[in-house]
């Protein structure tokens, strides 16, 4: 049986809600971020699964732990037209936050990957594990299941 995780407030216990925000092009991160969200709900809290386009910024400093997927463009960078400017204003607000970061790779050895785990590091936050889930294109049986135990650690934090 899992603890439930919850906030008290006025109102009582109040269950904890995890965002797991994720840019997907060929679906291979998309499917990585259902991951995390399944090993959150099997933890007993709440997954939030959002596409960085719906997600906010201002919704997320109310959180203590959430997801963050990208996978690696051009020159092993995030990608430059929503995620790096999302990730860039939440940049400011990570400061005793607990992240998980994960995404999908074609090319490269996961140098984006580092760099972003250093910079939200950098920015005052914990990084589950201390470095994100990466896969090689379509994530595996193994990727997947490094995405669950993701989403655990960040429901258990």
């Amino acid at each position: 049986m899992h603890k439930k995780q919850c906030e008290y407030t006025e109102r009582g216990c109040i269950m904890s809600k995890i965002s797991v925000v994720y840019w997907s092009q060929t679906g291979n991160t998309q499917a990585m971020a259902e991951a995390v969200a399944e090993g959150i709900k099997g933890a007993g809290a709440e997954a939030e699964l959002l596409e960085v386009g719906a997600a906010s910024v201002d919704a997320l400093k109310a959180e203590k732990a959430f997801a963050l997927g990208c996978p690696a463009m051009g020159s092993e960078v995030l990608e430059e037209s929503e995620m790096e400017p999302f990730v860039t204003e939440l940049e400011a607000h990570v400061s005793g936050k607990v992240i998980g970061l994960f995404g999908s790779y074609d090319w490269g050895d996961g140098t984006w990957m580092s760099d972003w785990v250093e910079r939200m590091k950098a920015a005052g936050a914990t990084v589950v594990g201390d470095e994100g889930v990466i896969c090689n294109l379509e994530p595996d049986a193994e990727g997947l299941e490094k995405c669950k135990e993701l989403g655990k650690k960040l429901a258990q934090a």
